[in-house]
């Protein structure tokens, strides 16, 4: 059931599940809480699993024109302070793990472990910056084509056929994102700063999970954030959206990971 506290005159939906050490998901851009259903499900056997809408996406209203990765950590932790949750496991996939980031550095005594799902520590490069300003075009151009493409474009190319059904899901839940929403995103991770050194000194544990084929997230590029540093590494065959790809298979790391925290 949805929960929402009201965070600066802002809605900030959530949900909470199951009892236990407190796992925090945090979904990617253009998703939202219910994209981590399968796997509340399985965490929530042993965890309290608090999902939460960021802000402009699922039933989380807009804050204003950019909604930087500070300003989603900031109502991450109003939710974890409306729960009395003193100490949390960041999951945060792509966006998401930008949101985690954040949040551990501003609030640090509050993390217990993040797990960055096909995610990245590092800023985007003028490259990167260049396409979120195309992405804001065109979205405001053809929202409907936008998404459908950027969707699509996030799974590897071999499972796009076998995988359409799921492909349609996420389609039509990113369909339910408005476009202020969307444009704010897109500002807010252009201009997020570099994380990297949380990976070397973090005093907490850190796991990376990327996907070898990932369209979105240079596999090779992504490694060269984790050398010399303790973050533990799960390479998964396939592309962005891991959650769905191989879905069994990050069940079982995110088990195996939580037992260890």
């Amino acid at each position: 059931m949805t929960k929402s506290i009201l965070y600066k005159n802002t809605k900030i939906a959530y949900s909470e599940t199951g009892k236990g050490a407190a796992v925090v998901l945090l979904h990617g851009f253009l998703e939202n809480a219910t994209m981590w259903d399968f796997h509340t499900e399985t965490l929530a056997k042993k965890h309290k699993v608090i999902a939460i809408d960021l802000l402009g996406h699922g039933q989380t209203e807009c804050m204003g024109y950019v909604h930087t990765m500070e300003d989603m950590a900031d109502a991450v932790h109003a939710v974890l302070q409306e729960l009395r949750i003193r100490k949390a496991v960041l999951v945060g996939h792509s966006m998401g793990g930008y949101v985690a980031l954040a949040f551990a550095e501003l609030y640090p005594d509050n993390v217990k472990s993040i797990v960055l799902l096909n995610s990245t520590s590092r800023a985007d490069s003028e490259e990167r910056k260049l396409n979120r300003d195309r992405a804001v075009k065109a979205v405001k151009q053809n929202y409907t084509t936008f998404i459908s493409m950027s969707i699509a474009n996030l799974f590897s190319e071999d499972n796009r056929e076998r995988l359409a059904e799921e492909i349609e899901k996420v389609k039509n839940e990113a369909l339910k994102t408005p476009l202020q929403g969307i444009v704010a995103a897109l500002e807010g991770m252009k201009i997020r700063k570099d994380r990297e050194v949380l990976l070397h000194f973090a005093p907490y544990p850190i796991l990376l999970i990327l996907g070898k084929k990932d369209p979105v997230l240079n596999y090779e590029d992504n490694l060269e954030q984790i050398e010399g540093t303790s973050t533990q590494l799960i390479s998964f065959p396939d592309g962005h959206m891991s959650h769905i790809e191989n879905r069994e298979q990050l069940g079982k790391v995110l088990l195996d990971f939580l037992k260890t925290v």
